[in-house]
């Protein structure tokens, strides 16, 4: 179906994306991470908290946070300081830590959880031999961010893998920092991926002495 140019309600409708904020979701700011972990512990979301942790530590895109394996972030019955992740659209294998705040809720949901090591972190309610699906995952950050209420259209899964290295540039400035942790192949990328501008170039220029 659909409307033809020469029918008088053609003029009349709406662009699918007027009123929506395309391009990058705004990276998460230190607050506003702590709001949401209190959200969920507040209602006794220990999953949701533990894939939250888990992805603002790990930085993975979202089709590579739901696919986690146990043996991915467990060794010798308790959770990696460091865990390397080979992401699903470059192929190339991306280190990271695991703070303790990550550590703990974790290990609190795999004590509940169960499973093999080679069982997914976060199986599917309708599958537990499978993983949460992206579009659970996207769902279910809504959730969080309209809990602390923030606007949903501001934010996705895609903030939660810019808001630790979006906090990290912020306080030092180091691009090839955030390079390495991102795994990007070039610096320009990071560029891009951070939403560096002139501003913050003169920023940087300006607390930088020779």
């Amino acid at each position: 179906m659909g409307h033809s140019s020469m029918d008088p309600a053609f003029h009349e409708l709406r662009p699918w994306n007027e009123g929506r904020l395309l391009g990058a979701k705004r990276a998460l700011k230190p607050q506003q991470v702590w709001a949401i972990r209190f959200w969920l512990d507040q209602h006794r979301r220990l999953r949701d908290r533990a894939l939250f942790d888990f992805a603002i530590d790990s930085k993975l895109r979202g089709c590579d946070v739901v696919k986690v394996r146990i043996g991915d972030i467990v060794a010798g019955g308790r959770i990696r300081d460091r865990a390397i992740v080979v992401q699903q659209k470059t192929k190339r294998p991306v280190q990271f830590e695991l703070v303790e705040p990550a550590r703990k809720t974790l290990f609190d949901w795999l004590e509940r959880r169960g499973g093999t090591l080679n069982d997914f972190v976060f199986p599917s309610r309708n599958d537990y031999m499978g993983h949460v699906s992206t579009r659970q995952y996207a769902r279910l950050v809504r959730e969080w961010v309209t809990g602390i209420g923030l606007q949903a259209e501001d934010y996705g899964t895609h903030s939660l893998r810019r808001t630790k290295a979006s906090i990290i540039y912020k306080a030092t400035g180091n691009l090839r920092a955030v390079q390495i942790l991102r795994g990007h192949a070039k610096i320009e990328s990071t560029v891009r991926y951070l939403g560096v501008d002139v501003e913050d170039a003169l920023e940087l220029s300006k607390r930088t002495e020779i």
